[in-house]
């Protein structure tokens, strides 16, 4: 399998509702959760690539476009877009949508790096498999 269909094979898709406990005083999603879930997605979308043990080098360009209220629906997707010989780059998007419409919109977008790592948590070369 070449290096584009893997990246198309591993994007992660991850579905969540904004509940009360999850806001900060301003009654809005807190930006830390949102920033876990990235992580997550992101975390699940290098490993879905390498199939390798992965962590997280950096979080960059994190842009929060908009606020995210109690009882939205927000979509995390994430999606390789770098590959090196020893980190990737993964974009996250969050979209939302109110649960009376079909209507999407973006409102958070960030970049994570991974790097793939051994059993002693030092960095390795990527191995990509191919089928």
């Amino acid at each position: 399998m070449d290096i584009e269909s893997r990246k198309q094979q591993s994007e992660t898709r991850q579905t969540r509702i904004i509940f009360p406990a999850d806001l900060n005083d301003h009654a809005t999603l807190f930006g830390g959760n949102v920033m876990k879930w990235m992580d997550e997605v992101a975390y699940i979308t290098a490993i879905r690539f390498c199939r390798q043990d992965m962590v997280t080098v950096s979080a960059d360009k994190i842009c929060f476009n908009q606020p995210l209220p109690v009882g939205t629906i927000a979509e995390i997707v994430g999606k390789v877009t770098e590959v090196g010989n020893v980190r990737i780059k993964v974009n996250i998007s969050v979209y939302i949508e109110q649960s009376d419409s079909y209507v999407k919109q973006k409102v958070i977008e960030g970049e994570f790096c991974f790097a793939a790592i051994n059993k002693e948590h030092k960095l390795i070369r990527l191995s990509i498999p191919v089928k």
